[in-house]
């Protein structure tokens, strides 16, 4: 286990990583912040933490995901100059970094899984729009906050969310009222794929449950090959953004060397004979490139 400034990395199984935010009271985010959130994914991307397949991201206060961006800790006014242009290009630039940081989970060639709970509000849905799944506890509360502090969602919320949802006229709604809504609209609005509810008769508080069910998805997945998981994130990421022609060609492309995996035979034989033991898939990055948690 790791620990930066403000975030915990721990591997609670092999192959799967354990990303969660921790700056506290409520997990506001700071220039500082940002910049070492984006290079804990850039690490995991580069195989820094060794052989992850699948990543969970929560956070470690029991009552809040993250309330947003901590306003006083960005440094904006650094920025400022007497000419309007010149202000303009260093915000621009700044802005530009800080979307670049926050797509950082998009960038990791893992699937990453959010396990949102209590409170997910303005850069909250920025940062839980750039991960692939997302699982929310019953109590989580949501709100495209921005509107509320005078300005338009700039870090990903509005490009992502109308894409990754099935509701237009409610992601308007929501991003011209930032209005407060629940998991249950969360989930009617395609935001979230499953509301994580209380198991009766069992002790554990809402953190824990919806990190328990996203680390077993994790894990899940963490078992498939390594070069098929990757490649179906990279596609469907490519989809999203292309027309289906564009897609399909790009997919020919891209599949034209990935069929040629040796992990293809090995799930096709466990598939096959209906194997007790799932296949040892490699991994992706050479040895040389890991480090040790």
């Amino acid at each position: 286990m790791t620990t930066t400034k403000f975030i915990k990395v721990s591997q609670p199984f092999p192959l799967v990583l354990h990303v969660e935010l921790a700056r506290g009271p409520v997990n506001a985010f700071t220039t500082e912040f940002w910049t070492e959130y984006s290079a804990v994914f850039d690490r995991i991307s580069q195989g820094g933490y060794g052989d992850i397949r699948a990543v969970v991201l929560s956070s470690v206060l029991e009552k809040i995901f993250s309330a947003g961006i901590d306003f006083q800790g960005l440094s904006i006014a650094t920025h400022s100059s007497p000419d309007p242009a010149r202000t303009a290009n260093a915000l621009r630039a700044h802005l530009l970094a800080f979307q670049h940081a926050i797509s950082a989970p998009e960038r990791c060639p893992v699937p990453l899984i959010a396990a949102v709970h209590g409170v997910a509000y303005g850069l909250a849905i920025d940062i839980i729009a750039a991960c692939d799944v997302r699982y929310a506890a019953a109590g989580a509360t949501f709100s495209i906050k921005e509107v509320d502090v005078g300005l338009a969602a700039d870090i990903g919320t509005l490009a992502r969310l109308p894409k990754i949802t099935g509701n237009q006229s409610l992601v308007c709604e929501l991003a011209y009222t930032g209005r407060t809504f629940s998991s249950v609209e969360a989930e009617k609005l395609g935001l979230v794929s499953r509301v994580i509810g209380a198991v009766e008769g069992r002790p554990g508080n809402e953190r824990e449950i919806v990190v328990e069910a996203a680390l077993n998805l994790a894990k899940e997945i963490a078992s498939k090959s390594p070069i098929a998981v990757s490649g179906t994130k990279h596609l469907l990421l490519h989809s999203r953004d292309h027309g289906v022609p564009e897609n399909l060609e790009y997919t020919a492309t891209w599949n034209s060397a990935m069929l040629q995996t040796s992990d293809m035979p090995q799930a096709v034989r466990a598939a096959k004979f209906k194997s007790r033991e799932a296949p040892a898939f490699s991994a992706v990055l050479p040895a040389s490139t890991k480090a040790k948690l």
